[in-house]
């Protein structure tokens, strides 16, 4: 058994290598694909901008494939549970989620890349640092919305996020919203959160922190079905139009296998064994929400509760209910499968495209070389 298992150990060392140089490869011919061709399309978007930000919306699906392609690919399959999507694929919806790790986002990517309706129309909004790494152009082009953290910001960044809706959510047609109201990673935060909630007399959790509700508040204020007509003094649209409403939110609970979160250095070299992750959604009409931040916060701290006992009782039991609730069945297992032939295809056209890109390159490098010498 020991020798099996040495076998074993060994065989990850080089696939982990394997894994690592194609991810990076991949990196090198996609995320500078991506730019170069929202940068070569830059005067549709003065001539068209509804064109270009759909071409846009296609080449981000298309960019974030690549990603659900690595969790795929490492054996790091998602289980849905739960309310069934359909009703809401094509509406606009916030989605909030428990974070647990840096494969949080990968495997959402993961999770919305087989409905073609959602990535396309899709706003992240994530902790500002995010902009710094690799993906950080991408998420700019895209006009996803970077929040900072710390007490000091924190209100100048609602005040920013509020404009930043009122300036491309809207104006680009966009449908999901993707928040985080842990606002960080559940090793991270937790101490912080048990030290918050004893000094407040809230719930202790384990397996969740504390939400924050600023930004969903913001959210509610500037797009809920109370909000009034927008005079877009602050949009790039200077026409009095109605602010389109968010029409549902998307609770989703990520539950990790015993409790031990996949992260980005599983998805990057393959190491961990091959599991299964579960998306729990609950979906709620927005109008049902309350408005004001008092009983929104109450709401929102409730659906934390929900989540802690379901990822309580995952953990000691290894079966996902939510018996506590209304609603007594989880529903049916669904698997999110990925489309190989889809991969395939779309790592040709990437790196058709770089090809194509660095012969531009080339030749007006020559064209320059000529003229000036």
């Amino acid at each position: 058994m020991d020798v099996r298992n040495s076998i074993r150990d060994w065989y990850k060392i080089p696939k982990g290598i394997l894994r690592l140089c194609f991810i990076l490869i991949n990196n090198l011919y996609s995320i500078p694909t991506y730019v170069m061709w929202m940068f070569l399309l830059l005067p549709l978007r003065k001539v068209n901008p509804e064109v270009y930000w759909k071409i846009e919306g296609y080449f981000f699906h298309w960019l974030l494939a690549m990603v659900s392609l690595w969790s795929y690919s490492a054996g790091y399959n998602i289980v849905e549970l739960g309310d069934d999507l359909t009703e809401c694929l094509d509406d606009r919806t916030l989605v909030i989620a428990n974070h647990q790790s840096t494969a949080d986002v990968p495997l959402l990517f993961a999770c919305f890349n087989p409905r073609k309706q959602i990535i396309p129309n899709i706003m992240w909004i994530m902790d500002s640092v995010f902009k710094y790494t690799n993906f950080g152009v991408v998420s700019v082009l895209h006009k996803d919305f970077f929040i900072m953290s710390g007490k000091a910001k924190r209100e100048k960044s609602l005040q920013e996020f509020r404009k930043h809706l009122l300036n491309y959510y809207i104006p680009l047609k966009r449908k999901w919203l993707v928040l985080f109201p842990e606002g960080g990673f559940l090793r991270k935060r937790k101490a912080i959160s048990q030290r918050y909630a004893e000094k407040m007399n809230l719930p202790k959790f384990e397996h969740v922190t504390l939400p924050r509700v600023g930004a969903m508040q913001v959210i509610m204020d500037t797009l809920s079905q109370k909000s009034a007509i927008n005079n877009n003094s602050n949009s790039e649209n200077s026409d009095k139009t109605e602010i389109p409403k968010i029409e549902w939110v998307l609770d989703i609970t990520i539950a990790y296998p015993n409790g031990w979160p996949v992260d980005l250095s599983h998805i990057v070299f393959g190491h961990r064994e091959a599991c299964e992750t579960i998306m729990f959604y609950r979906l709620y009409p927005c109008k049902d929400l309350p408005q004001d931040s008092e009983n929104l916060t109450k709401w929102v701290f409730d659906r934390w509760s929900e989540k802690e006992k379901m990822l309580d009782s995952y953990y000691r039991t290894g079966t996902f209910t939510c018996d506590f609730n209304s609603k007594k069945c989880v529903g049916p297992r669904r698997a999110v499968v990925q489309d190989y032939l889809r991969f395939a295809i779309l790592h040709v056209f990437f790196i058709a495209s770089t090809y194509l890109h660095v012969q531009m390159f080339v030749a007006a490098y020559n064209y320059y070389n000529y003229f000036v010498y």
